[in-house]
């Protein structure tokens, strides 16, 4: 069966800009599965019920996984899985004479969850996780100019922790939009303006970075120039 594992991030990143919903009809084309794992459901439901500020949102993502459009996902494996690509991860990279923790546990359980189901890819906004998938030495470039210092890489556990996240392939909720608006999803929001589409795509392209998807201007402005091509 066809999945995609989600993190916190891309769902946060709907959730705050009205777009929850596109989910399930993305669902319904993809023919798969959407899985949060149990970590990530902590962060989007279990903590927020707690507080005033995000309660709502909570409540929101609460109907997708009653509705079976996210659905929880454990496997036995799971926990000795996070703590090798923790220990691995955060033991890659020392500045100052200190490791840098540059993952968190929730990324891990998605990460180790998309390895065991041998999934399609992780939807993941997050910066730092998507560059270890997709370009680890821009990574550390990054980390040397943001701590203005000589980065010490510890390459056994790098090469070992890049190894077990090969294969996984990272999806932005900025991909996630831009689809949706390829099927036609978005189109109740097109406007008897200059530009309906062009105007659409670019709001809600720039209401997914400014809520926390790590997507550039110039990423913006590719998107927007590939789909008026179309």
């Amino acid at each position: 069966m066809k999945s995609i594992i989600f993190d916190a991030g891309p769902i946060i990143s709907l959730t705050t800009n009205n777009l929850l919903w596109i989910l399930e009809k993305l669902k319904n084309k993809y023919d798969g599965k959407f899985y949060i794992t149990t970590n990530v459901k902590k962060e989007l439901v279990d903590v927020p019920l707690e507080t005033k500020k995000f309660k709502f949102e909570a409540l929101q993502v609460m109907q997708l996984i009653r509705q079976g459009v996210l659905e929880i996902a454990d496997t036995p494996e799971i926990d000795n899985r996070i703590n090798i690509l923790m220990d691995r991860a955060n033991n890659c990279f020392k500045a100052h004479g200190h490791w840098i923790k540059v993952v968190h546990y929730g990324e891990m359980s998605v990460l180790s969850v998309a390895y065991l189901l041998n999934s399609d890819c992780v939807a993941i906004d997050e910066r730092t996780t998507r560059l270890f998938l997709e370009n680890p030495q821009r990574l550390i470039k990054i980390l040397g100019n943001t701590l203005h210092t000589s980065i010490y890489i510890e390459k056994n556990n790098l090469e070992e922790f890049t190894s077990m996240i090969r294969n996984i392939k990272p999806i932005r909720s900025v991909e996630l939009v831009t689809i949706a608006y390829e099927l036609g999803i978005l189109n109740k929001y097109l406007a008897d303006i200059k530009n309906p589409h062009e105007t659409l795509l670019d709001s809600v392209l720039w209401g997914v970075k400014l809520n926390g998807c790590a997507v550039s201007k110039q990423e913006i402005e590719e998107i927007l120039k590939i789909e008026s091509a179309h």
